[in-house]
């Protein structure tokens, strides 16, 4: 039996804060610091973040700079997708002293959440507080080799052993990139251009899978996507008596956009039930929870938003909680009802986000037999499954028709935004014969496996770039 031994610097780690790593010799110990790679060898100077003007005020967000998360990185190829979700207004640039654009060519770093994801901009974006611009000087290292370094080794060190969810511009800059010559790093970036350019001519024939519901759901409920764009306008004209015959009375423009009132009209002239009509239980939120009672040895999973935020049940950070808490909160007494109402999860149920902007109405369908509690900022539907295919149901929450329901019907200012069962339960939805449900489930399903073969020829590619990297490394 061989036994791995590590020789750990005390000066070394008593420098470090974060001494809950369960390894670092992969990021700590081995090469020149990113520090010294600096254009002025200083954190300070060279590693900087930007901030996120406040949503709570619409006249920062428009359509003058682009203003990136990280939706809005292309993870194939490091780089950014051809527009960014979100812009800001020259008002916000000028009346937020401490926001920061970057120019074309910068090295970004995830700080938060995705730490590590690394990529290269095209072009001047404004960047927010959950990334870092890292000026490295050129004439030490190659910047793409940094990137595929970042990606490949350091990136996956992180999801692997770091326990906290930040990383401080002191901690990024004490990361060791290998000691690989100049000329070699020069070498590798001329060796991987001919795979990247393959890349980029698979990306060509990948189709996102909100477009892929959204063109099967156009072709067969012939719905009219060309005339919503045309009134899905930030800009229009309305009268007071349309604002007094809403039943919402809020002045606020989202409520009474004419692209909703389409949408309405599309969706209530075609064959449908309302939602509460399809379910076998209720339409409820899940149970609140403290810091205290969650517990590793629990028998039961809570569900966050945080967990379905991909649009599907991501176990991998799951947390459990303890026996007790999960006895008390397996149900929910709900006002009318004389019965409570179970929060547990079961396959087939569809959760939904109800609170939160860039996380309201993303929804996902249980797949995995766990045991698990719902918490309180998501919205459980359990389907009768005699009228309505479960899969059928998420295929149509994730369509642009029903999201954008969501959009005009949520409450509340800036970020702090939600929405109600109570809402969502009034919601329309397609009242079609389950074998009709089924064709469109599979034609859904058939295409997001052609986008699924293209994503392995990506990820072969992909993966022969790391080998290549590696073998530099050795």
């Amino acid at each position: 039996m061989s036994v791995a031994v590590k020789v750990w610097n005390l000066s070394s780690v008593s420098k470090d804060f974060k001494f809950g790593l369960k390894d670092y010799s992969t990021i700590y110990f081995d090469g020149t610091p990113i520090k010294d790679l600096l254009v002025h060898q200083s954190f300070v100077q060279d590693i900087n973040s930007g901030r996120t003007p406040s949503r709570f005020n619409p006249e920062y967000w428009g359509d003058d700079y682009e203003f990136i998360t990280m939706s809005d990185v292309d993870t194939y190829l490091y780089r950014l997708k051809e527009r960014s979700v979100d812009c800001i207004t020259e008002d916000a640039v000028i009346s937020e002293k401490t926001l920061l654009q970057v120019p074309e060519n910068s090295l970004i770093i995830s700080n938060a959440m995705t730490i590590g994801l690394t990529f290269i901009t095209n072009r001047p974006v404004f960047i927010n507080q959950n990334v870092f611009w890292v000026n490295v000087d050129e004439n030490r290292i190659n910047k793409k080799f940094l990137l595929w370094y970042m990606n490949c080794i350091v990136r996956k060190s992180f999801q692997k052993i770091y326990s906290s969810k930040y990383i401080s511009k002191k901690e990024l800059s004490r990361i060791t990139i290998p000691n690989t010559s100049l000329s070699k790093q020069n070498k590798f970036e001329r060796d991987i251009f001919p795979i990247e350019k393959e890349i980029e001519k698979l990306k060509e024939n990948i189709i996102c899978i909100s477009t892929i519901i959204d063109i099967v759901f156009a072709n067969y409920f012939k719905y009219d996507y060309n005339k919503f764009n045309s009134l899905d306008e930030k800009i229009f004209t309305a009268s007071f008596s349309q604002y007094g015959n809403n039943i919402d009375t809020r002045f606020s423009s989202k409520f009474h956009r004419p692209a909703g009132g389409f949408i309405y009209k599309e969706l209530l002239s075609r064959p449908n039930k309302k939602i509460k009509k399809c379910l076998a239980l209720p339409m409820i939120t899940g149970q609140g929870i403290e810091t205290t009672n969650y517990d590793e040895s629990g028998d039961y999973a809570y569900i966050s938003m945080a967990d379905i935020s991909s649009w599907k049940l991501d176990l991998t950070n799951i947390k459990y909680v303890s026996n007790d808490y999960s006895n008390k909160k397996r149900a929910k007494k709900i006002k009318g009802l004389k019965t409570p109402v179970s929060t547990e999860i079961a396959i087939n149920d569809i959760v939904m986000m109800r609170s939160g902007e860039g996380g309201i109405g993303k929804v996902a369908i249980i797949k995995d037999d766990i045991k698990g509690i719902f918490c309180d900022f998501i919205i459980r539907m359990r389907f009768d499954e005699s009228i309505i295919n479960p899969e059928f149901a998420y295929f149509y929450f994730r369509s642009q028709y029903f999201q954008y329901l969501v959009e005009i019907n949520k409450k509340g200012l800036g970020n702090n935004t939600n929405i109600f069962p109570n809402q969502v339960q009034e919601f329309p939805i397609p009242d079609i014969s389950l074998s009709e449900q089924q064709k469109i489930v599979d034609m859904i399903n058939a295409e997001m496996d052609k986008q699924k073969e293209i994503e392995k020829q990506i990820d072969k590619k992909k993966n022969k770039i790391e080998k290549m990297l590696n073998t530099i490394l050795e």
